[in-house]
This record gives structure tokens, sequence and C-alpha cells, in this order.
């Protein structure tokens, strides 16, 4: 016993040892390091990164998304972690492995939401992953939530700012080439467009006009009202699911690129929906828990304003004839019709409100992207859907599993049963009118 009680004590040491001895990101670094992001929206993410640039940081964003990534993460992660987890851990170690970097002077940075899932625990998790063969490399938490204060990434009100807007104009690009790409007339033109919009939205960013919203958002929607398309009506399928695999195609096995190449357009919720929810959830806690701090005001401030932009963005897209994303507020009054607001971990009830939002604007066919270990993800997505279903009798989701075990191919499928359906129905409407 006394053996035992040695060894528990001598493990609890050394657990505390590295939780205060990691490597940490100082000030100086900014000088010296370069910073590698994992890819989970390319095109939104192609803006952030470049902004950070031009504030002198050195930043890459990874790329690299074969099978190896997966099997590194997996080498390095507990296989009762959820999938994201594996997917970023092994994007991460497959990178410093590639011998691009000097591991010296390269650091990782990851999002932290600090919500109640396992993704506010991805930095200590990455840490002991990389600890053996990469010791000297930090990893750095970018959080609203006052998580990692000694390796977090300092963020500035004017940076904050910029990076709200680049996540506006990245849902805008990545709804309008959705809406344009299975219609195109001319092979091409909607990327074309989408290369002409990215770029005038980084000169907005260079120049210090990024705030003028209206004017950016106009001459996106012109550019792409430019793209001459068919009339031809084709299957509309929505993606929701917990955040990484909902956008990250390395996450969900490259899923836009299949629902296009099935002929399909595919509907996917904004990113912001995402950041107001958070925000909201914090407004939310001092009305249902009674968990009032100091930030809760600023947290409802800055709702009111990503509120008010959003719907300046909602009004210019249906001016010029294309489906604009949702408003926020409407979502919140979808969820209440199936779900409490106070359901909150993980995606929580924006997972069913997307659900219900999309079938109330004409996109009944549904792919609720669910990770492997995510159990918030299981209860708010798969628990709603019999729900959802009685309430909207069109309803044709789809729940699919993306793990390291589960193939393409078996995932496609599933997929190409809710498209037969789908399509059969497009088919009987057609008839209709």
């Amino acid at each position: 016993m006394k053996k035992n009680k040695k060894n528990t004590e001598s493990i609890r040491g050394d657990v505390a040892d590295f939780r205060e001895n990691y490597p940490k990101f100082s000030p100086e670094m900014k000088y010296t390091h370069k910073i590698l992001i994992p890819d989970m929206l390319p095109v939104h993410f192609s803006i952030i990164v470049e902004i950070l640039r031009k504030e002198g940081w050195d930043i890459e964003l990874l790329r690299n998304d074969s099978r190896a990534v997966i099997d590194e993460g997996l080498k390095h992660v507990h296989n009762d972690t959820c999938f994201p987890a594996l997917c970023v851990t092994g994007q991460f170690i497959d990178a410093l492995k590639s011998g691009k970097y000097d591991v010296e002077h390269t650091a990782l940075m990851i999002s932290q939401s600090g919500g109640g899932c396992r993704a506010s625990n991805y930095i200590p998790l990455i840490r002991k992953a990389i600890s053996a063969e990469f010791p000297k490399v930090p990893v750095i938490s970018l959080n609203f939530s006052g998580l990692e204060k000694d390796s977090g990434f300092p963020l500035s009100l004017r940076t904050l700012l910029k990076l709200s807007f680049a996540i506006f104009y990245g849902d805008t690009l990545m709804s309008l080439y959705n809406q344009c790409k299975p219609y195109e007339r001319e092979s091409g033109a909607s990327e074309s467009a989408r290369e002409e919009c990215l770029h005038a939205i980084l000169k907005a960013f260079e120049t210090g006009r990024y705030a003028k919203y209206k004017k950016v958002i106009s001459k996106v929607l012109e550019r792409f009202s430019k793209v001459e398309r068919s009339k031809e009506e084709k299957v509309k399928v929505g993606i929701v699911g917990e955040i990484y695999v909902k956008y990250s195609p390395l996450g969900n096995s490259h899923l836009e690129e299949f629902l296009l190449s099935e002929g399909c357009e595919p509907v996917v919720p904004a990113l912001m929906d995402f950041i107001m929810y958070c925000a909201v959830n914090n407004v939310n806690d001092a009305k249902l828990y009674n968990k009032r701090s100091k930030t809760t005001p600023l947290f409802a401030l800055a709702y009111r304003y990503l509120l008010h932009v959003q719907r300046k963005i909602i009004k210019l897209t249906k001016r010029y004839g294309f489906e604009p994303l949702h408003d926020f507020e409407h979502l919140r009054r979808c969820a209440d019709k199936v779900i409490n607001q106070g359901v909150k971990m993980g995606e929580g009830w924006l997972i069913p409100a997307e659900m219900a939002a999309l079938a109330e604007t004409g996109t009944d066919n549904i792919v609720c992207a669910q990770p492997f270990g995510c159990l918030p993800n299981h209860i708010a997505g798969k628990g709603t859907i019999r729900t959802l279903k009685e309430m909207y009798e069109n309803e044709n989701i789809v729940a699919v599993d993306y793990d390291p075990s589960a193939t393409k191919v078996n995932q496609e499928n599933r997929i190409k049963l809710m498209l037969a359906t789908a399509r059969e129905n497009l088919g009987q409407m057609k008839k209709k009118h």
C-alpha cells in the first residue's frame, strides 16, 4: 500500500510539474516564431491570417489533410477523445514532423470557446501530445473567456473588430459561392468571383476601410450577381452539427465538395451564428442561472452590435436577389420551438435551431455531422431529429458519424440515400406545380 501511495504521489507530481512548466508564448516571440493554425474554414481563415500578418504576426494556415494527419492523431491522442481533437492534434504533429518548420521557433495556436465541451481542453491535450518530440513548441490560446492567461494570444478591441468583420465577409463569400456554383453556366465562374471578392476584402482591410461593411458587401454581391446561372431547380442540402466537422474539409471528408459533385446546392450556416450563440449564452446565464459577471453587459453590447450588422447584411443580400443567412433572433425563436436555450453545452440549442430555420426557408434536406466522442452534439443533434420531423413533414435529415474508423464511402453512401429521397420529393413538387 505504501509503495502504491508513493507511486500515485509521484505521478501527481509529474502531472503538476508538466502543468506548470510547459513552454509559454512570450510577447518577444512575436518577432521570432512562426505560428501554425489548424484549417477549419479555408476562406474565413485566409482572411483572418492576412489580417494578423499585417499586424506583424508570422502566421500560417495549415493545409495538410491526408490520412497521415488522422493517423498522427490516433498515435498521440487517447481513442476516447473526440474526433475534432484528434484531427487538430494530428494536423499539428504532421506539420511539425514535415521538416518545413524550425521547431525551435514555431508555435501552435487554437481557439477556445470556454464552454463545457472537450474543445476547451484541447490545449493541455495538445501540449501533452507534442511534449515528448517537440518540448520547446508553445501552444497559444485564442479565446475571449480569460483562459490560458499566461500563454494567450493578445487581442485588442481593434483586432476583435477586424476579426468580426472578417467572419461576416467570410460567411457572405461562403454563402454566395454555394448559391452560384451549382448553377453556373460557365465552369469556374464562381471560383473567379470568389477570388476577386477575396482580394477586394483584403484590400479593404489593408486600406483601413474594412468597417465600411455596406460598401464591401455591396461590391461582393454585385460581383456574384454577374455570374450567369441556370434557373434549373436543384436539391438544397443544409449542413449542421458540431462546429469543426460542420466546416472542416478534413473533419467532414470534404462534404461540401461531395454535395456539389452530386449536383446539389450546399447550404452552410454562418460561423457568425456560433459567435453570437456564445455571446448570447453569457447573457442567458444571467437570466436562467443567476450567473452574472462583470463581462455580462459587455457580451450583451457585443451581441446587439453584431445583430445590427447582420441585419444590415441580410437586407443588402435580399436586395440583390440572393438567399440571406439567418437572422439570429429568428434562430433563437426556432430553438424555442424545439429545446430550451439553457441547453448550451457544445453547440447545444444552435443545432436544432439551424435545422428548423433551414426547413422554414425551403432547405428540407439536412446532413447532421456527428463527430465521435461529442456527447452534447449527439444529444442536441440526433436527440431532436424526431421532434423536428414531426414539426416539418418534409424534413429529410440524415445523421452522419465522422470518426477515425468511418470510411468516406460509407459516409457518402448514407448521404446518397438521403439524396435519393430528396430528389424524389423535388420531382413530386415539380409535378404539383
